[in-house]
Protein backbone atom coordinates (compact mmCIF):
# COMPACT_ATOMS: atom_id res chain seq x y z
CA UNK A 1 0.00 0.00 0.00
CA UNK A 2 0.66 3.84 -0.35
CA UNK A 3 1.25 5.35 2.07
CA UNK A 4 2.75 8.45 1.14
CA UNK A 5 -0.36 10.96 0.58
CA UNK A 6 -1.21 10.21 4.04
CA UNK A 7 -0.21 12.13 7.31
CA UNK A 8 2.28 10.32 9.72
CA UNK A 9 -0.28 10.18 12.19
CA UNK A 10 -3.52 8.63 9.96
CA UNK A 11 -0.60 5.97 8.55
CA UNK A 12 -0.04 4.67 12.37
CA UNK A 13 -3.79 5.10 13.84
CA UNK A 14 -4.43 2.19 16.12
CA UNK A 15 -7.21 -0.10 14.89
CA UNK A 16 -7.10 -2.38 18.28
CA UNK A 17 -7.13 -1.03 21.74
CA UNK A 18 -3.95 -3.12 22.60
CA UNK A 19 -2.44 -0.23 20.34
CA UNK A 20 -4.03 2.66 21.87
CA UNK A 21 -1.78 4.81 23.83
CA UNK A 22 -3.56 6.21 26.75
CA UNK A 23 -6.47 6.54 28.28
CA UNK A 24 -6.18 3.72 30.56
CA UNK A 25 -9.12 4.59 32.99
CA UNK A 26 -11.89 4.37 29.42
CA UNK A 27 -10.09 1.03 28.01
CA UNK A 28 -7.90 -0.32 30.17
CA UNK A 29 -8.48 -3.93 31.39
CA UNK A 30 -11.09 -3.15 33.84
CA UNK A 31 -11.97 0.08 31.62
CA UNK A 32 -15.63 0.95 30.94
CA UNK A 33 -15.62 1.44 27.54
CA UNK A 34 -13.35 -1.90 27.13
CA UNK A 35 -16.46 -3.48 29.08
CA UNK A 36 -18.77 -2.62 26.64
CA UNK A 37 -16.94 -3.05 23.54
CA UNK A 38 -16.05 -7.07 24.82
CA UNK A 39 -19.25 -7.35 25.60
CA UNK A 40 -20.70 -5.74 22.04
CA UNK A 41 -22.93 -3.33 23.69
CA UNK A 42 -22.37 0.41 23.11
CA UNK A 43 -24.26 3.09 24.11
CA UNK A 44 -24.36 5.76 22.56
CA UNK A 45 -21.99 8.44 23.74
CA UNK A 46 -19.91 11.94 23.71
CA UNK A 47 -16.05 11.53 24.06
CA UNK A 48 -15.34 14.52 25.56
CA UNK A 49 -11.39 15.46 25.60
CA UNK A 50 -8.30 17.82 24.54
CA UNK A 51 -7.36 17.97 21.18
CA UNK A 52 -5.73 14.81 19.82
CA UNK A 53 -6.02 12.63 22.74
CA UNK A 54 -7.79 9.41 20.61
CA UNK A 55 -11.39 10.63 20.45
CA UNK A 56 -11.50 9.68 16.44
CA UNK A 57 -9.50 6.59 17.31
CA UNK A 58 -11.62 5.01 20.15
CA UNK A 59 -14.49 5.54 17.59
CA UNK A 60 -13.08 3.61 15.21
CA UNK A 61 -11.40 1.30 17.41
CA UNK A 62 -15.35 0.41 18.29
CA UNK A 63 -16.80 0.21 15.02
CA UNK A 64 -13.99 -2.33 13.81
CA UNK A 65 -14.55 -4.26 17.04
CA UNK A 66 -18.22 -4.69 17.07
CA UNK A 67 -18.16 -4.71 12.86
CA UNK A 68 -20.71 -2.37 12.72
CA UNK A 69 -21.87 -0.04 9.32
CA UNK A 70 -19.67 3.47 10.10
CA UNK A 71 -20.56 6.84 8.97
CA UNK A 72 -18.60 9.95 10.03
CA UNK A 73 -19.89 13.41 9.72
CA UNK A 74 -17.74 16.62 10.98
CA UNK A 75 -19.86 19.62 12.77
CA UNK A 76 -17.81 22.22 10.70
CA UNK A 77 -18.88 20.86 6.77
CA UNK A 78 -22.08 19.20 7.58
CA UNK A 79 -25.62 20.05 8.35
CA UNK A 80 -29.28 18.48 9.12
CA UNK A 81 -29.48 17.67 5.36
CA UNK A 82 -26.16 15.16 5.82
CA UNK A 83 -27.45 13.76 9.32
CA UNK A 84 -31.11 12.67 8.26
CA UNK A 85 -29.41 11.06 5.02
CA UNK A 86 -27.37 9.10 7.49
CA UNK A 87 -30.31 8.37 9.36
CA UNK A 88 -32.53 7.26 6.23
CA UNK A 89 -29.29 4.78 5.24
CA UNK A 90 -29.38 3.41 8.87
CA UNK A 91 -32.87 2.25 8.65
CA UNK A 92 -31.80 -0.19 6.08
CA UNK A 93 -28.51 -1.49 8.15
CA UNK A 94 -28.86 -2.62 11.74
CA UNK A 95 -26.23 -1.27 14.88
CA UNK A 96 -24.98 1.47 12.67
CA UNK A 97 -22.68 3.80 14.45
CA UNK A 98 -22.41 7.51 13.14
CA UNK A 99 -19.69 9.48 14.40
CA UNK A 100 -19.89 13.53 14.85
CA UNK A 101 -16.06 15.06 14.92
CA UNK A 102 -16.83 18.73 16.90
CA UNK A 103 -20.52 18.17 17.89
CA UNK A 104 -20.53 21.21 20.04
CA UNK A 105 -20.08 22.77 17.14
CA UNK A 106 -23.95 21.53 15.92
CA UNK A 107 -27.18 23.96 16.31
CA UNK A 108 -29.63 22.93 18.53
CA UNK A 109 -31.87 22.18 15.46
CA UNK A 110 -29.25 20.18 13.87
CA UNK A 111 -28.60 17.85 16.97
CA UNK A 112 -32.62 18.01 17.46
CA UNK A 113 -32.17 15.94 14.22
CA UNK A 114 -30.24 13.63 15.94
CA UNK A 115 -32.65 12.73 18.70
CA UNK A 116 -35.17 10.46 17.23
CA UNK A 117 -32.63 8.20 15.74
CA UNK A 118 -31.29 7.90 18.78
CA UNK A 119 -34.17 7.08 20.88
CA UNK A 120 -35.09 4.66 18.45
CA UNK A 121 -32.35 2.59 18.37
CA UNK A 122 -31.63 3.50 14.71
CA UNK A 123 -28.31 4.99 15.14
CA UNK A 124 -25.32 4.74 18.10
CA UNK A 125 -24.54 8.17 18.39
CA UNK A 126 -20.23 8.94 19.21
CA UNK A 127 -19.79 12.44 19.47
CA UNK A 128 -16.39 14.54 19.92
CA UNK A 129 -15.81 17.83 21.44
CA UNK A 130 -13.02 19.66 23.21
CA UNK A 131 -15.58 21.59 25.31
CA UNK A 132 -17.75 21.06 27.83
CA UNK A 133 -20.98 18.92 26.83
CA UNK A 134 -23.06 20.28 29.74
CA UNK A 135 -22.92 23.60 28.12
CA UNK A 136 -22.58 22.49 24.41
CA UNK A 137 -24.60 19.31 23.86
CA UNK A 138 -28.45 19.61 24.31
CA UNK A 139 -29.79 18.11 27.73
CA UNK A 140 -32.23 15.92 25.72
CA UNK A 141 -29.98 14.68 23.97
CA UNK A 142 -26.86 14.39 26.80
CA UNK A 143 -29.32 12.46 28.70
CA UNK A 144 -29.63 9.97 26.24
CA UNK A 145 -25.85 9.34 26.15
CA UNK A 146 -22.75 8.40 28.37
CA UNK A 147 -20.22 11.19 29.04
CA UNK A 148 -16.89 9.78 29.14
CA UNK A 149 -14.23 12.04 29.88
CA UNK A 150 -10.56 11.53 27.99
CA UNK A 151 -7.15 12.70 30.12
CA UNK A 152 -4.55 14.72 28.23
CA UNK A 153 -1.74 12.16 27.22
CA UNK A 154 1.60 12.30 29.34
CA UNK A 155 4.99 12.61 28.39
CA UNK A 156 5.71 9.02 29.08
CA UNK A 157 2.62 8.39 26.25
CA UNK A 158 3.82 10.78 23.95
CA UNK A 159 6.76 9.23 23.96
CA UNK A 160 5.58 6.23 23.48
CA UNK A 161 3.89 7.30 20.24
CA UNK A 162 7.14 8.22 18.62
CA UNK A 163 8.47 5.11 19.22
CA UNK A 164 5.30 2.94 18.24
CA UNK A 165 5.16 5.32 14.67
CA UNK A 166 9.17 4.49 14.23
CA UNK A 167 8.78 0.94 14.54
CA UNK A 168 5.38 0.47 12.73
CA UNK A 169 5.43 3.24 9.92
CA UNK A 170 6.31 1.87 6.46
CA UNK A 171 8.15 5.02 5.57
CA UNK A 172 9.88 5.82 8.97
CA UNK A 173 10.51 2.43 9.92
CA UNK A 174 12.63 1.95 6.39
CA UNK A 175 14.62 5.78 7.79
CA UNK A 176 17.32 5.14 10.71
CA UNK A 177 16.37 8.10 12.76
CA UNK A 178 18.20 9.13 16.26
CA UNK A 179 15.79 11.24 18.83
CA UNK A 180 18.66 13.51 20.76
CA UNK A 181 16.16 15.64 21.68
CA UNK A 182 12.24 15.48 21.90
CA UNK A 183 11.09 18.66 24.44
CA UNK A 184 10.20 20.43 21.30
CA UNK A 185 8.46 17.94 19.56
CA UNK A 186 6.53 17.92 23.08
CA UNK A 187 6.13 21.79 23.39
CA UNK A 188 5.48 22.48 20.12
CA UNK A 189 2.06 19.87 20.02
CA UNK A 190 1.13 20.56 23.39
CA UNK A 191 -0.06 17.11 24.09
CA UNK A 192 -1.35 16.82 20.66
CA UNK A 193 -0.95 13.42 19.30
CA UNK A 194 -1.92 13.86 15.89
CA UNK A 195 0.26 17.39 15.76
CA UNK A 196 2.98 15.42 17.35
CA UNK A 197 3.09 12.98 15.17
CA UNK A 198 2.89 14.88 11.99
CA UNK A 199 6.15 17.14 13.30
CA UNK A 200 7.48 14.13 13.67
CA UNK A 201 7.20 13.06 10.21
CA UNK A 202 7.57 16.62 8.35
CA UNK A 203 11.17 17.10 10.61
CA UNK A 204 12.23 13.55 9.46
CA UNK A 205 11.31 14.49 5.97
CA UNK A 206 13.51 17.51 5.76
CA UNK A 207 16.12 15.59 7.07
CA UNK A 208 18.71 14.19 4.09
CA UNK A 209 20.35 10.77 4.65
CA UNK A 210 20.65 8.29 7.68
CA UNK A 211 20.88 8.80 10.66
CA UNK A 212 18.09 11.43 10.61
CA UNK A 213 18.58 13.34 14.07
CA UNK A 214 16.61 14.96 15.34
CA UNK A 215 17.30 17.96 17.87
CA UNK A 216 15.14 20.75 19.42
CA UNK A 217 16.80 23.33 18.01
CA UNK A 218 16.50 21.48 14.12
CA UNK A 219 12.22 20.92 15.32
CA UNK A 220 12.11 24.47 16.35
CA UNK A 221 13.50 25.64 12.93
CA UNK A 222 10.90 23.39 10.73
CA UNK A 223 8.53 24.04 12.67
CA UNK A 224 8.86 28.04 12.45
CA UNK A 225 8.66 27.66 8.88
CA UNK A 226 5.46 26.06 9.04
CA UNK A 227 4.18 28.27 11.10
CA UNK A 228 4.13 31.11 8.28
CA UNK A 229 0.96 29.12 6.80
CA UNK A 230 -2.67 29.13 7.77
CA UNK A 231 -4.98 26.37 6.84
CA UNK A 232 -8.28 27.41 7.23
CA UNK A 233 -9.32 23.92 7.95
CA UNK A 234 -6.45 22.09 9.60
CA UNK A 235 -4.82 22.60 13.32
CA UNK A 236 -3.37 25.90 12.30
CA UNK A 237 -6.86 27.78 11.76
CA UNK A 238 -7.51 26.74 15.64
CA UNK A 239 -4.33 27.74 17.17
CA UNK A 240 -4.47 30.93 15.51
CA UNK A 241 -8.16 32.17 16.43
CA UNK A 242 -7.20 30.70 19.92
CA UNK A 243 -4.41 33.08 20.12
CA UNK A 244 -6.16 36.18 18.98
CA UNK A 245 -9.40 35.70 21.47
CA UNK A 246 -6.94 34.71 24.05
CA UNK A 247 -4.03 38.07 22.79
CA UNK A 248 -7.87 40.44 23.05
CA UNK A 249 -8.57 38.78 26.66
CA UNK A 250 -5.46 39.63 27.67
CA UNK A 251 -5.86 43.32 26.86
CA UNK A 252 -2.94 43.37 23.83
CA UNK A 253 -3.94 44.88 21.17
CA UNK A 254 -0.74 44.76 19.17
CA UNK A 255 -0.66 40.86 19.32
CA UNK A 256 -4.70 40.64 18.73
CA UNK A 257 -3.76 42.95 15.23
CA UNK A 258 -1.17 39.95 14.52
CA UNK A 259 -3.14 37.57 14.45
CA UNK A 260 -5.88 39.07 13.40
CA UNK A 261 -3.59 39.97 10.20
CA UNK A 262 -2.57 36.11 10.07
CA UNK A 263 -6.04 35.23 9.71
CA UNK A 264 -6.90 37.99 6.56
CA UNK A 265 -3.42 37.54 5.07
CA UNK A 266 -4.67 33.33 5.21
CA UNK A 267 -8.11 33.86 3.45
CA UNK A 268 -10.07 33.47 6.68
CA UNK A 269 -13.88 34.51 6.43
CA UNK A 270 -14.29 37.95 7.85
CA UNK A 271 -17.68 37.38 9.13
CA UNK A 272 -15.98 34.48 11.48
CA UNK A 273 -13.64 37.00 12.88
CA UNK A 274 -16.98 39.10 13.49
CA UNK A 275 -18.91 36.65 14.86
CA UNK A 276 -16.19 35.81 17.23
CA UNK A 277 -15.87 39.51 18.35
CA UNK A 278 -19.28 39.84 19.37
CA UNK A 279 -19.25 36.57 21.56
CA UNK A 280 -16.28 37.95 23.38
CA UNK A 281 -17.43 41.56 24.13
CA UNK A 282 -20.16 39.91 26.17
CA UNK A 283 -17.92 36.83 27.60
CA UNK A 284 -15.05 38.74 28.82
CA UNK A 285 -15.64 42.17 29.07
CA UNK A 286 -19.77 42.25 29.39
CA UNK A 287 -20.93 45.06 31.76
CA UNK A 288 -16.89 46.25 32.34
CA UNK A 289 -17.27 48.28 29.12
CA UNK A 290 -21.33 47.08 27.68
CA UNK A 291 -20.18 49.79 24.03
CA UNK A 292 -17.94 46.80 23.77
CA UNK A 293 -20.89 44.72 22.62
CA UNK A 294 -22.09 47.99 20.69
CA UNK A 295 -18.57 48.33 18.84
CA UNK A 296 -18.47 44.43 18.07
CA UNK A 297 -22.29 44.30 16.87
CA UNK A 298 -21.75 46.67 14.44
CA UNK A 299 -18.45 45.46 13.43
CA UNK A 300 -20.54 42.40 11.86
CA UNK A 301 -23.04 44.14 10.83
CA UNK A 302 -20.35 46.74 8.56
CA UNK A 303 -18.20 43.87 7.53
CA UNK A 304 -21.39 41.83 6.28
CA UNK A 305 -22.17 45.39 4.37
CA UNK A 306 -19.00 46.35 3.13
CA UNK A 307 -16.69 42.91 2.87
CA UNK A 308 -13.20 42.56 1.82
CA UNK A 309 -10.37 44.29 1.51
CA UNK A 310 -12.11 47.21 3.19
CA UNK A 311 -13.56 45.25 5.80
CA UNK A 312 -10.65 44.44 7.46
CA UNK A 313 -10.02 48.02 8.55
CA UNK A 314 -13.44 47.72 10.60
CA UNK A 315 -12.32 44.72 12.51
CA UNK A 316 -8.88 46.49 13.35
CA UNK A 317 -10.86 49.00 15.29
CA UNK A 318 -13.27 46.67 17.14
CA UNK A 319 -10.17 44.19 17.74
CA UNK A 320 -7.96 47.23 18.43
CA UNK A 321 -11.00 48.69 20.90
CA UNK A 322 -11.97 45.61 22.16
CA UNK A 323 -8.26 44.50 23.69
CA UNK A 324 -8.10 47.88 25.06
CA UNK A 325 -11.32 47.60 27.46
CA UNK A 326 -11.39 46.43 30.30
CA UNK A 327 -12.72 43.26 31.43
CA UNK A 328 -14.86 41.00 33.26
CA UNK A 329 -16.62 37.85 32.38
CA UNK A 330 -19.06 38.00 35.38
CA UNK A 331 -21.91 37.88 32.83
CA UNK A 332 -20.87 34.66 31.44
CA UNK A 333 -20.18 33.34 34.79
CA UNK A 334 -23.22 34.43 36.05
CA UNK A 335 -25.59 32.47 33.48
CA UNK A 336 -22.98 29.74 33.96
CA UNK A 337 -24.22 29.23 37.46
CA UNK A 338 -27.59 29.97 36.79
CA UNK A 339 -27.94 26.71 34.74
CA UNK A 340 -25.69 24.81 36.50
CA UNK A 341 -28.54 25.83 39.67
CA UNK A 342 -31.37 25.55 37.46
CA UNK A 343 -30.58 21.72 36.76
CA UNK A 344 -29.25 21.17 40.47
CA UNK A 345 -33.01 22.47 41.58
CA UNK A 346 -35.18 21.75 38.59
CA UNK A 347 -38.43 23.55 37.97
CA UNK A 348 -39.00 25.03 41.19
CA UNK A 349 -42.26 27.33 42.47
CA UNK A 350 -42.53 31.18 41.28
CA UNK A 351 -43.35 32.82 44.25
CA UNK A 352 -47.26 33.71 44.29
CA UNK A 353 -46.70 37.68 44.61
CA UNK A 354 -44.94 37.73 41.02
CA UNK A 355 -46.74 35.47 39.10
CA UNK A 356 -48.68 36.23 36.31
CA UNK A 357 -52.50 36.27 36.95
CA UNK A 358 -54.59 37.10 33.74
CA UNK A 359 -57.82 35.49 34.67
CA UNK A 360 -60.23 36.25 38.16
CA UNK A 361 -59.69 32.78 39.25
CA UNK A 362 -55.53 33.05 39.36
CA UNK A 363 -56.31 35.82 41.28
CA UNK A 364 -58.55 34.16 43.93
CA UNK A 365 -55.62 31.76 43.43
CA UNK A 366 -53.42 34.54 44.96
CA UNK A 367 -52.02 34.68 41.79
CA UNK A 368 -49.79 38.18 41.90
CA UNK A 369 -51.58 39.24 45.63
CA UNK A 370 -48.62 40.90 47.21
CA UNK A 371 -46.27 42.70 44.16
CA UNK A 372 -44.93 45.77 45.31
CA UNK A 373 -44.73 47.73 41.90
CA UNK A 374 -41.50 49.19 41.73
CA UNK A 375 -42.14 52.50 40.62
CA UNK A 376 -44.19 53.26 43.32
CA UNK A 377 -41.49 53.41 45.66
CA UNK A 378 -38.48 55.77 46.06
CA UNK A 379 -35.83 55.41 43.75
CA UNK A 380 -37.83 52.74 42.35
CA UNK A 381 -37.20 50.35 44.19
CA UNK A 382 -38.44 48.21 46.96
CA UNK A 383 -36.87 45.25 48.75
CA UNK A 384 -39.32 41.85 47.63
CA UNK A 385 -38.66 38.17 46.88
CA UNK A 386 -38.38 37.55 43.31
CA UNK A 387 -36.07 33.86 43.54
CA UNK A 388 -38.29 30.63 44.54
CA UNK A 389 -38.06 29.87 48.51
CA UNK A 390 -35.75 27.01 48.18
CA UNK A 391 -33.07 29.54 47.03
CA UNK A 392 -33.57 32.78 47.97
CA UNK A 393 -30.59 35.02 48.84
CA UNK A 394 -28.28 33.17 45.84
CA UNK A 395 -26.15 35.44 44.10
CA UNK A 396 -25.39 34.36 40.55
CA UNK A 397 -23.88 37.99 39.48
CA UNK A 398 -20.85 39.11 40.81
CA UNK A 399 -19.68 42.28 39.19
CA UNK A 400 -16.13 42.79 39.21
CA UNK A 401 -13.19 45.21 40.70
CA UNK A 402 -13.47 47.27 37.28
CA UNK A 403 -14.55 50.87 37.70
CA UNK A 404 -18.22 50.77 36.25
CA UNK A 405 -19.28 46.82 37.99
CA UNK A 406 -17.78 48.51 41.22
CA UNK A 407 -20.18 51.23 41.13
CA UNK A 408 -22.79 48.64 40.25
CA UNK A 409 -21.81 46.37 43.07
CA UNK A 410 -21.96 49.80 45.43
CA UNK A 411 -25.87 50.36 43.84
CA UNK A 412 -26.55 46.75 44.40
CA UNK A 413 -25.20 46.74 48.04
CA UNK A 414 -26.99 49.92 48.91
CA UNK A 415 -30.56 48.14 47.48
CA UNK A 416 -30.18 44.78 48.79
CA UNK A 417 -28.04 45.41 52.06
CA UNK A 418 -26.71 42.49 52.89
CA UNK A 419 -29.16 39.91 51.61
CA UNK A 420 -27.03 39.02 48.33
CA UNK A 421 -23.58 39.51 50.14
CA UNK A 422 -22.59 42.48 47.78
Amino acid sequence: MDFTGKPLAERVRPQTLEDLIGQEHLVGKEGVLRRAINAGRIPSMILWGPPGVGKTTIANIIANSVKAPFFTLSAISSGVKEVREVIQRARFQSNTILFIDEIHRFNKSQQDALLGAVEKGDITLIGATTENPSFEVNSALLSRSQVYTLKSLTKEDLFRLIEQALAKDEILSKRQVELKETQALFNISGGDARKLLNLLDLVVQNIEGDPAVVTDELVKDIAQQRVATYDKTGDMHYDVISAFIKSIRGSDPNAAVYYLARMIEGGEDIKFIARRLVILASEDIGNANPTALVIATNAFQAVNLIGYPEGRIILSQAVTYLASSPKSNAAYMAIGRAQELVRKTGDLSIPMPIRNAPTKLMKEEGYGQGYKYSHDYPGNFVQQEFLPQEIKGTKLYDPKGNAREDEMRKRLKAMWKEKYGY
